[in-house]
């Protein structure tokens, strides 16, 4: 039997992160992204001229934002058959209450793993399960802890690295030995579920760590790392990094 085409509609102001999302689903052979629009105005424009199966909706966008289009969408019953999939950064369960009551068919919070993305939507599509729209199960709440140190240590939730760099201090919390383990098991494992090398998981990780340090976050910094935000003595290593949150995580870090 031959599987539908799902034709998806990205919609968020985020330009790196919608590239990023489009050239993933691209990937696989069901999708075709039929647009990206950066505003709720744009996602309604569209709308109007191309068949769209799925609208990637972000809930904080310019001039219009997405409780607005739903609410638009839902005042003039123009719905048709397209599913909306609402993502939304943690910490805003007032809006997706919201969104829920505005008929959504899936919530995922941000940052979250592609691929379950993807199966998501292709189960929304295909009607293969019961939706639940609420925050995504993935996000417990160490990883939302951890969530919360990262944006606080001002690295953008959009990095691959932001995901790669959580996966590893969950595998640290649950085992520090891990690290001692960081080039021969950690890079692998995390590669492995993320489709990606080890390499693009190193440098992915050293990336999202100096864009912390460039963002000057200094008090959150040095509650964290003390003598390691000292530029003389350099950043720390992707090991030392993920070894010190993890320990932050276990002692209880207060935001």
């Amino acid at each position: 039997m031959e599987q539908k085409e799902i034709r998806v509609l990205i919609a968020d102001d985020n330009v790196d992160f919608c590239l990023m999302l489009r050239d993933y689903l691209m990937g696989y052979p069901r999708f075709t992204v039929e647009g990206i629009v950066h505003n709720g105005r744009e996602v309604l424009q569209k709308l109007q001229t191309v068949d769209i199966d799925v609208v990637l909706l972000d809930m904080i966008m310019p001039e219009f934002d997405g409780l607005a289009v739903l609410e638009e969408i839902r005042r003039s019953g123009n719905r048709k058959n397209t599913k909306f999939v609402v993502l939304s950064a943690f910490g805003q369960e007032a809006m997706a209450q919201k969104a829920a009551q505005l008929g959504v068919d899936y919530f995922i919070v941000k940052p979250f793993n592609l691929n379950v993305l993807a199966r998501r939507i292709i189960e929304i599509v295909d009607n293969i399960n019961t939706v639940v729209v609420k925050s995504d199960p993935n996000i417990n709440e160490k990883e939302k802890q951890i969530s919360r140190i990262f944006v606080e240590l001002g690295i953008p939730v959009h990095f691959r690295g932001y995901l790669y760099l959580r996966e590893a201090v969950l595998m640290a919390v649950e085992n520090p030995e891990a690290v001692n383990g960081i080039t021969k098991k950690m890079y692998p494992s995390i590669a492995l579920r993320y489709n990606t090398t080890t390499h693009r998981v190193e440098r992915s990780m050293r990336f999202a760590i100096e864009k912390a340090w460039s963002n000057g976050k200094l008090e959150a910094l040095n509650r964290c790392f003390g003598f390691a935000v000292d530029e003389r003595k350099g950043k720390p290593t992707n090991a030392c990094f993920i070894a010190k949150i993890a320990d932050q995580i276990r002692l209880g870090w207060e935001a």
